[in-house]
């Protein structure tokens, strides 16, 4: 790896010879210990059939050095674009430590043994909510919605609520890797990560630049 560390505040020191994986990492868990809610949201950025950009919020479900996880309906908006366009964007942002991070990369679908464990572990009334709601698609009532649910609950009454076969996830496996801390008089410190090209049967290799606020 190339660093630009040279500069660099001695949080982003810390990190520049290593992946992004591990400065994300550290972030995370200090979100996760002064966000109020949510500390795993993320602004998740994909394109339509035209390339004009939607953007929604979402929540990481799973990170590690293969990228950024999370799920949905396949059938919803998000889901056919990724289908049908496989390239991402995402944006966490914590506004009590003043920082963000930006993800851009390509993305694969889970695995099912994947998808099969988290949905395993979501709440059961999250479970049959999956069944129930045709996401992104026009709901006629709210009522519609309730009517929906209760025939689901009742159809799961016991017993597991197997995961649908339109419910699964997505991975972002990250180019670019971007951290943003918030400096005084807006000179922020910027450093970006980004994937060096190789061959499947090389180590991944990240090079890193420093950039003006």
């Amino acid at each position: 790896m190339t660093s630009g560390s040279e500069g660099l505040s001695d949080e982003f020191s810390a990190y520049a010879d290593q992946d992004p994986f591990a400065l994300f990492a550290a972030w995370l868990d200090e979100a996760s210990k002064k966000e109020l809610n949510d500390p795993n949201a993320m602004a998740l950025a994909t394109a339509d059939a035209d390339g004009l950009p939607n953007v929604r919020m979402v929540l990481l479900k799973g990170v590690d050095d293969r990228g950024f996880v999370f799920y949905t309906n396949l059938e919803s908006q998000k889901g056919q674009e990724l289908a049908a366009n496989p390239k991402a964007a995402l944006c966490f942002h914590w506004k009590s430590l003043r920082r963000q991070v930006r993800v851009r990369g390509l993305v694969e679908s889970v695995t099912p043994e994947e998808a099969d464990a988290y949905y395993a572990s979501r709440p059961r009334d999250s479970r049959i909510g999956a069944w129930a709601s045709q996401q992104s698609r026009p709901l006629e009532s709210r009522f519609a919605l309730e009517k929906a649910v209760a025939r689901y609950a009742a159809r799961y009454a016991i017993g597991d609520v197997p995961r649908p076969p339109y419910w699964s996830g997505f991975r972002i496996m990250p180019q670019s890797v971007e951290f943003w801390q918030d400096r005084p008089f807006r000179l922020h410190d910027r450093l970006r990560f980004e994937r060096v090209p190789a061959s499947p049967d090389q180590p991944v290799r990240w090079t890193t630049t420093r950039l003006y606020p």
